[in-house]
């Protein structure tokens, strides 16, 4: 196919989702290399992003663009490739978030460096969706978004909490410094934990350099903050299993995790290539089936339009201290890398492609009833 055939296609295409290309508009795309038209073509969303990695388009509002695409369903109408198809015929025969492959994505993404970390996150280093319902600003958001949390787990002094993925010990810190539990956590990311247990000292919490399957003990509350993403459709079951093995008889659950709208057995695959290797999204109907039988279902919480203001706060500080990380490590690719995977999150978010879900379970039913907290 001609350049000019392959041109006229993209614009067919972009069209359809209200963008023109090389048009005036905050969402069109400005074409740099029309190598563009037909890479896309034949990788589909692979190629859009390498591409924009090389600078070989741009968008004045990358979000927006998003935004306008995925409402449009125009990652539906790009054929998909071969390497798509073997990555799905993959997914479906491995099981690509066992112990040993699940470390990809701390070593490749949580790894990176705390520095790039502590100037785009608040304080308390949150990298999950923050709760804007009564906030206007980062830092109080992710603060809301903790006692949100620790309300619906009901936390009081006597508990003792298991954290399955723990992050930079944001939780754990703001449970034993407000809530007075002990908590023990997670995580298989070295940077990470070596970062939360300076910042703990001196307070109840216990860090563990382990895979979340090698939980032990019995807790009165559990929790799960951004870690049912990483864990891939084969695992889920042993997940909740987990959970279930590590809570007391009537005790209390939150996972905290984004959701897509339907089932799929492998990740994007620019995410996964680039940002989040081996991490995948669950739909309702994977996550209610793991439940079944094991569980009772006292709460499902959606807001994941929040992490549309979540991802553009991190976005623009991201953008703002760019000058102090800049750096051989920290080049001007991973710049657009980098920018790339937070605008084009925030437009998934934005378009409600995809959600972010808190939801609380119990072994047994909470006794006298569950209220629901917003």
């Amino acid at each position: 196919m001609s350049i000019r055939k392959q041109r006229a296609v993209f614009a067919e295409l972009l069209a359809e989702a209200g963008v023109t290309l090389n048009g005036g508009g905050k969402a069109d795309v400005q074409v740099h290399n029309e190598d563009l038209y037909g890479v896309v073509l034949a990788k589909g969303s692979l190629g859009l992003g390498e591409s924009y990695m090389d600078g070989w388009w741009d968008a004045e509002e990358v979000d927006s663009f998003f935004d306008k695409v995925l409402s449009a369903r125009l990652e539906t109408k790009v054929n998909k490739n071969f390497a798509a198809m073997l990555e799905g015929a993959k997914a479906r025969l491995f099981n690509q978030q066992n112990k040993e492959l699940s470390k990809r994505v701390a070593e490749e993404h949580y790894d990176l460096g705390n520095d790039l970390y502590e100037k785009m996150l608040d304080s308390r280093m949150q990298y999950t969706c923050a709760y804007w319902k009564r906030a206007d600003n980062l830092e109080d958001a992710q603060k809301h978004k903790l006692d949100l949390i620790c309300k619906k787990l009901q936390l009081k002094e006597s508990d003792t909490v298991l954290e399955l993925g723990c992050g930079w010990g944001g939780f754990a810190k703001f449970a034993a410094e407000n809530y007075g539990c002990h908590v023990t956590a997670y995580n298989i990311s070295k940077e990470q934990v070596a970062w939360a247990t300076e910042k703990c000292q001196g307070l109840p919490v216990e860090f563990r350099l382990q895979d979340y399957r090698e939980a032990s003990g019995q807790y009165d509350k559990v929790a799960s903050i951004g870690l049912c993403e990483h864990i891939g459709y084969k695992n889920y079951n042993g997940f909740l299993k987990v959970i279930h093995n590590n809570l007391k008889d009537y005790g209390l659950a939150l996972i905290h995790t984004i959701g897509g709208n339907h089932t799929v057995v492998k990740s994007e695959p620019w995410l996964d290539r680039y940002i989040f290797p081996g991490s995948m999204l669950p739909s309702p109907q994977q996550f209610s089936k793991t439940i079944d039988r094991r569980f009772v279902l006292e709460d499902w919480h959606n807001f994941g339009v929040d992490y549309d203001t979540t991802l553009m706060a991190w976005y623009d500080k991201f953008n703002q201290n760019w000058n102090s990380l800049k750096s051989e490590r920290y080049n001007d690719r991973f710049y657009r890398m980098w920018k790339y995977y937070l605008l084009l999150c925030a437009g998934s978010f934005r378009s409600r492609k995809n959600q972010l879900w808190q939801v609380v379970i119990s072994k047994h039913g909470l006794r006298g009833g569950y209220e629901s907290i917003r």
